[in-house]
């Protein structure tokens, strides 16, 4: 069975920090290729993604997960797509996106220097070094490995940052702002009345948000690009304390009650939201045209084969934090 592949990846928030997003495979039609190699994963061009490669970055994966937000999310039971298919499908994603990213950097004439070249064998070094011997053998990796992959991601970054050098890097305070508010949200217009007359009255928001909200939280926190049109235009005129008139829109009826109209702290962060996807437009424009031409194979039959198994022996998950630590330019 043959069935063609092309990888077109969301780049997302992996963008500032090239491997630490949650990039999806959002578009794949798969070729199996039988009888050229056990080990090989996918190919791209003429570049082999091996397994030892790819289990490298689906076991600090499925180890990221196991310890994220102080619980084991591999205790807990997932509908339709699990959690072992969606890191699978995430470390084949991530590493095919970066095989092609490279491709586009040779393509430019982008390389690693010399000195990135040592940095990369000194990273490779230092993350072959802190495994140990179970974890060697379950991910069946070398050092070689370990040197390719953090070659492969030193140069995808080095991508990222030349075409998107030329990115305008203000974000206003306005643009970018963020407020904290109480809301109440009703799908009828009866309630959409009974609200306003009640607030009208003089009644506390919060009870009558207790009484008629059909939104799922009460307080929130949004930008401009976090609501309907209709909410940002009245919602962001607005001071400290001060309660909407009924916000109309095609999502149903709003009141909005201001508690802080300008969080800074969020507000800052946001800012770098927006940079990011600035620089993910610019880079996509580039990056979706070349992949589009870019030949690809993939080699079901060998990654379908693979289990992610969770284990006291295998703890590994600081792959990517040693690339920060010594490849990050």
């Amino acid at each position: 069975m043959k069935r063609q592949m092309r990888y077109k990846i969301i780049v997302g928030c992996m963008l500032s920090c090239l491997f630490l997003g949650g990039c999806t495979l959002s578009e794949a039609q798969e070729m199996v290729t039988a009888g050229l190699g056990s080990e090989r994963v996918f190919k791209i061009q003429d570049e082999v993604c091996t397994l030892p490669e790819a289990k490298v970055v689906l076991t600090n994966y499925q180890n990221m997960y196991a310890t994220m937000y102080g619980i084991n999310l591999w205790n807990h039971e997932f509908e339709e797509n699990n959690l072992e298919s969606y890191v699978k499908d995430l470390t084949i994603a991530r590493l095919a996106q970066i095989m092609a990213m490279d491709y586009l950097a040779e393509e430019k004439g982008i390389s690693l220097t010399e000195e990135e070249k040592g940095k990369v064998q000194t990273a490779a070094k230092a993350y072959f070094d802190s495994l140990n011997d179970a974890e060697k053998k379950y991910m069946q990796v070398k050092e070689s490995d370990i040197e390719t992959l953090y070659r492969r991601y030193g140069l995808a970054n080095k991508l990222y940052t030349h075409l998107t050098e030329g990115v305008d890097n203000e974000v206003s305070d306005d643009e970018a702002r963020i407020m904290v508010a109480q809301q109440i949200v009703v799908s009828d217009q009866d309630k959409a009345e009974d609200v306003e007359m009640s607030l009208e009255e003089g009644a506390d928001f919060l009870s009558v948000a207790s009484a008629y909200n059909e939104a799922s939280e009460t307080e929130v926190t949004f930008s401009r690009a976090d609501v309907p049109p209709e909410v940002e235009k009245e919602a962001f005129s607005m001071e400290n304390n001060q309660v909407s008139n009924m916000i109309e829109t095609d999502k149903g009826y709003y009141f909005i009650k201001c508690i802080n109209h300008f969080d800074q702290e969020k507000t800052d962060i946001n800012k770098s939201v927006i940079l990011e996807k600035r620089r993910k437009e610019v880079f996509d424009d580039v990056y979706q045209a070349f992949l589009d031409e870019l030949p690809s194979e993939y080699y079901e039959n060998v990654w379908e084969k693979v289990e992610v198994k969770v284990t006291p022996e295998v703890q590994t998950d600081s792959f990517f934090e040693v690339y920060e630590k010594y490849c990050n330019w």
